[in-house]
C-alpha cells in the first residue's frame, strides 16, 4: 500500500491526530466483534456534560445478517466504496437528560457525541484500522431500521475496515485519496471575539 504524505502543523500537534484520515479504499475483511467493541469502547470515554454520556453506538459487521440492511440506508455514493468496508457504526444520542425527577432537554448531546466518535477514529487509525464518518445517508430509513426512539438524535456513521489501494476505487476518488489539508489556524481561532471578516479576507 501507498503511504500517504505526512500532515504536518505549524504547532506541536499530536502525531496521532496529524495520522488520522478518513480514506474511502478498504480491502473486504472481516472484524471480530471483539475487535470492533474495544474500538467502540474508547468512544465510551469522552467527556460529556455532567457525564451524561448520550452517545449510542449501533454497529453491523460485514458477513454478518445485519450488514446489507445497514448499508442499503447510504446514499449511493458512500454505498459505493462503504460496501468493501469492514463494519458500519451508526452514531446516535440522547436528547434528554435522564436519571433526573422530570427529563430536561440536553444542548450538548450532539457534541458529546462527536467527541466520543472522534476517539472512536483515533483507536481505530492507532490499531491498524481506517474510519471514515459521513453523514450522507437516509435519516428516516435509517432511524426505522435502528428502531430508534424519538428522543435519539441520529447524528451520523462511521466506516470502519483495512485501508486498502487507493486504485480500487473508480477513477474519479482516486486522486482524493490522501490526507486533506485544513484552513490556516488564524482562520480559525479569534481572541477575544468571532472575526468573519478575517477569513474573507484571507480568501477561505
Amino acid at each position: 500500500m501507498t503511504k500517504a504524505p505526512e500532515r504536518q502543523s505549524d504547532t506541536p500537534v499530536a502525531r496521532l491526530i496529524l495520522d488520522r484520515w478518513s480514506p474511502r479504499a478498504f480491502t473486504p475483511a472481516p472484524i471480530a466483534e471483539a475487535e470492533l467493541l474495544a474500538l467502540l469502547d474508547a468512544g465510551r470515554w469522552a467527556p460529556s456534560a455532567y457525564n451524561s454520556q448520550p452517545w449510542r453506538f449501533i454497529y453491523a459487521r460485514r458477513d454478518t445478517p445485519e450488514w446489507e440492511r445497514f448499508l442499503s440506508w447510504l446514499i449511493p455514493f458512500n454505498h459505493g466504496w462503504a460496501q468493501h468496508a469492514s463494519a458500519l457504526v451508526y452514531v446516535a444520542s440522547h436528547t434528554v437528560m435522564s436519571g433526573r425527577a422530570e427529563p430536561v432537554p440536553a444542548p450538548t448531546h450532539a457534541f458529546d457525541a462527536g467527541a466520543a466518535a472522534v476517539l472512536i477514529q483515533l483507536q481505530a487509525s492507532t490499531t491498524g484500522w481506517a474510519a471514515h464518518p459521513v453523514s450522507g445517508f437516509d435519516q428516516e430509513r435509517a432511524r426505522a431500521g435502528l428502531e430508534l426512539p424519538e428522543d435519539y438524535a441520529l447524528n451520523a456513521a462511521i466506516v470502519i475496515g483495512r485501508q486498502g489501494e487507493a486504485k480500487s476505487l473508480p477513477e474519479s476518488l482516486q486522486e482524493r485519496e490522501k490526507p486533506s489539508g485544513r484552513r490556516p489556524l488564524h482562520q480559525l481561532a479569534f481572541q477575544g471575539r468571532f472575526t468573519p471578516g478575517q477569513q474573507e479576507q484571507d480568501g477561505a
